[in-house]
């Protein structure tokens, strides 16, 4: 069928992300083609010490990302789309929402980018014998009843950013299992919250008089394809301001992103694992056993259908190379040229390909928030050199490039060289891989592994929340995630791979070594300019 009758007749399926800066809007066919895309662009503030968004920039934000997703459909077939045969909403993990019996938000929603739970971290963690990152929802919870904050006596429901979107499109309490384990950790043989670790918390607060255990303000835990709803009146008119949109369509659980960045990447299978490179960045990879032992740099979410997943998760990535991309831009412009901003994203990217392997002794911290996994709960970008370090415009490109990698790697390099965990298959996506062979590239040295990017990695968290949607279709119903993508999605998928060059190997190696020993200066430079 064509893609104009498919859309009329409501038979494709509808996928929807709130990233960190764009809400985007993709619609495929079956087998996963995308028909039709729309976007909304949006920022995090800092309000009073907190990373968020208010409600109005997620409502306002997902009404006019659906609006010009309708536009891209009435320009490219003419015709308003009335319904699906399925659809999803996924969206950053982790963070804090909490709204009281009336559904009235008791704080300002907190995102997975602050990094003020410490305290609450290191608790549950050796309480749970369990790593729990500081972004994570029963971190943030447990922080606010330390803090003593008065809301907490008077939570009915506490959720994530995606959660809480599909619940007032369905009015359904329910997470995809994979969002879910952001938010406490997950038992993978029921795809359910860990019941033991449950109890040992509720004994944890048995002494501040709550009316609530935390199974009752937890959304329920739902594995990729189970029933999570349909959209309701009330959530048609809400996403769909012009009320053309139908009540009724089948709404498949929500997701993270690192859930749909799985599905996008197809790597929900054994020694798969992926990376996504943007405004923050993380590594996944599935495991075929448990680690050995805890450890603060690496956590454990699972995929959609509840695999078990160690993640190496770190708050900065690209911000501080766009920065610097958007210097170039204000130097070209003053100089009396005009510049397209995707072709000077290229050619820097390109340059560095031209740097040495060690970047010449060059030096960045691209900490534009804290860094857990380095220990940092503030940060202070920092640039530094030597005297007889080669300052060239090649080696400041690709120290952006470690540097938005190296966090990261100081992680994945516990799993590889004390776990032995291998990777058979490591695949890029988001932005840092757009420029053709470069992230790559630079990913490949930093992991010791080939790195993949496929042709529909563009497309990323939306397009693999939609596959989740079609998925969840009924026709699916009884076939294995990893078997559905692999038959239907990704049979005929091409892409390029990139395996590591010994000397950029060993270039990120040594850079690491200074990297690491150079936290001082970064600290350093946190406690100056704080």
């Amino acid at each position: 069928m064509d893609a104009k009758n498919l859309i009329a007749e409501g038979r494709s399926y509808l996928g929807i992300e709130f990233g960190s800066t764009r809400i985007k809007a993709v619609v495929i066919d079956e087998n996963g083609t995308v028909l039709a895309t729309g976007g909304h662009a949006w920022e995090n503030r800092l309000d009073n010490g907190i990373w968020t968004y208010t409600l109005d920039d997620i409502w306002g934000g997902l009404s006019d990302c659906y609006s010009d997703l309708v536009k891209d459909i009435r320009e490219k077939y003419g015709i308003t789309p009335t319904k699906y045969a399925s659809m999803g909403f996924s969206a950053m993990m982790h963070g804090y929402l909490a709204f009281d019996k009336e559904g009235n938000l008791l704080v300002p929603f907190r995102t997975w980018r602050n990094t003020i739970t410490e305290e609450a971290a290191g608790v549950l963690t050796k309480e749970f014998g369990f790593n729990i990152p500081q972004r994570w929802s029963i971190a943030h919870l447990y922080q606010a009843i330390l803090n003593k904050e008065e809301h907490v006596a008077n939570i009915d429901f506490v959720t994530t950013l995606a959660g809480y979107v599909h619940y007032i499109m369905t009015g359904r309490k329910v997470l995809g299992v994979g969002d879910a384990s952001g938010m406490f950790p997950i038992d993978s043989s029921t795809n359910d919250y860990d019941k033991n670790m449950m109890e040992k918390f509720d004994s944890l607060i048995s002494g501040c008089g709550f009316s609530w255990k935390l199974a009752d303000i937890l959304p329920r835990s739902l594995s990729a394809g189970e029933d999570a709803g349909t959209l309701t009146a009330e959530g048609a008119a809400k996403l769909d301001v012009s009320g053309t949109l139908q009540a009724g369509i089948p709404v498949c659980p929500p997701e993270g992103d690192a859930g749909t960045g799985m599905v996008a990447t197809n790597s929900v299978g054994l020694r798969t694992g992926n990376t996504s490179a943007g405004t923050s960045v993380f590594a996944m990879v599935v495991l075929e056993k448990p680690l050995s032992k805890v450890y603060e740099q690496i956590d454990m979410v699972t995929t959609p259908d509840g695999a078990a997943v160690a993640m190496v998760h770190c708050n900065n990535c690209t911000s501080d190379i766009n920065a610097w991309v958007n210097l170039f831009k204000e130097y070209s412009e003053m100089m009396g040229h005009e510049v397209d901003m995707n072709e000077l994203f290229t050619k820097l990217y390109s340059v560095a390909l031209t740097g040495d392997p060690d970047c010449g002794g060059l030096l960045s911290y691209n900490y534009i928030s804290g860094e857990p996994v380095t220990g940092f709960d503030k940060g202070a970008p920092l640039f530094v050199r030597n005297a007889d370090s080669k300052f060239t415009l090649g080696n400041v490109m690709r120290m952006h490039l470690y540097s938005a990698l190296a966090a990261l790697k100081s992680g994945l390099d516990i799993l590889i060289n004390e776990e032995g965990v291998k990777v058979d298959k490591m695949y890029g996506h988001g932005g840092y891989f757009k420029t053709k062979g470069v992230g790559q590239q630079i990913a490949a040295a930093a992991i010791h592994a080939p790195v993949s990017v496929m042709e529909t990695a563009g497309e990323g968290g939306p397009w693999g929340m939609a596959i989740l949607a079609s998925f969840a279709d009924g026709r699916n119903l009884g076939e294995k995630l990893e078997d559905f993508l692999n038959r239907k999605i990704f049979a005929n998928a091409e892409g390029t791979t990139v395996s590591p060059d010994p000397a950029d190997e060993k270039g990120f190696d040594d850079f690491m070594k200074t990297y690491m020993h150079g936290l001082k200066i970064e600290r350093a430079a946190v406690e100056v300019l704080s």
